[in-house]
């Protein structure tokens, strides 16, 4: 059974750190993109972060040079660091995991995303 699950959330000054971190099971992460997309209140879901399985990296623009994407395979854990955090940045952080069709416990799987259940991130003074 495949499960993603964030950590790391929590409330923080401006200016200051964060990192968040994701894990997942069930076999799939290594083969994987994983990103890390956050919705705020009242507004739609943002994709802010990519990794592919060779370590590629995209950001959206208004997180370049502040936030930084990684895993580490040997973990089944991607992470996000972020850094310099504004108020805007404020919102709940979702990780998934693209997963390419695959074999899981002798099942076939086709392409499928699979989320986590996000994580606060609140940035005020």
């Amino acid at each position: 059974q495949v499960q993603v699950v964030e950590s790391g959330g929590g409330l923080v000054q401006p200016g200051g750190s964060l990192k968040l971190s994701c894990t997942a099971s069930g076999g799939i992460f290594i083969i994987s993109a994983m990103r890390w997309s956050r919705q705020a209140p009242g507004k739609q879901r943002e994709l802010v972060a990519t990794i592919t399985p060779g370590g590629s990296t995209n950001y959206a623009d208004s997180v370049k040079g502040r936030f930084t994407i990684s895993r580490d395979n040997a973990k089944n854990t991607v992470y996000l660091q972020m850094n310099s955090l504004k108020p805007e940045d404020t919102a709940v952080y979702y990780c998934n995991a693209d997963c390419p069709p695959t074999y899981i416990s002798g099942a076939y799987y086709g392409r499928k995303d699979y989320w986590g259940q996000g994580t606060q991130v609140t940035v005020s003074s």
